[in-house]
């Protein structure tokens, strides 16, 4: 359950629904997610968080579908329920397969896996890979 409302485009601010229609147009939508609505309460930082988003995800050095596999991988990591879910279907339209999907998992299980014991073993770091 949300800890705020979700406003709808019909209740929005004028500001948070120019930020609205940026969003349907740009994703060739007739409404936006759950996300966007509950930042709207704020519609300087729904306004930001969009034009961050867009900047950052961008194709660039990293390819569309790589950058969400990271952003699965982050959120899995911060245990973020709705990232999870929103950019694995994100991946997906963008052209993820089923088998990048369960290589991606099997790393994120594998990196989970490895962190906790070099995390509860406090093993230091080698001087070889410390770029300080």
């Amino acid at each position: 359950m949300a800890t705020v409302p979700l406003i709808p485009y019909d209740e929005a601010k004028p500001e948070a629904r120019a930020v609205y229609d940026n969003i349907m147009q740009t994703r060739k939508v007739n409404d936006v997610n759950n996300f966007w609505k509950a930042l709207a309460h704020s519609p300087d930082l729904l306004k930001h968080v969009w034009e961050r988003a867009q900047e950052v995800m961008k194709p660039g050095a990293l390819d569309a579908v790589t950058k969400e596999l990271i952003y699965i991988a982050v959120s899995t990591a911060n245990s973020c329920e709705y990232c999870v879910h929103s950019h694995t279907a994100a991946a997906r339209a963008k052209g993820m397969t089923p088998e990048q999907y369960a290589e991606l998992q099997a790393v994120i299980a594998m990196a989970s896996t490895t962190n906790a014991l070099a995390t509860n073993m406090q093993v230091p770091v080698d001087k070889q890979f410390d770029q300080s």
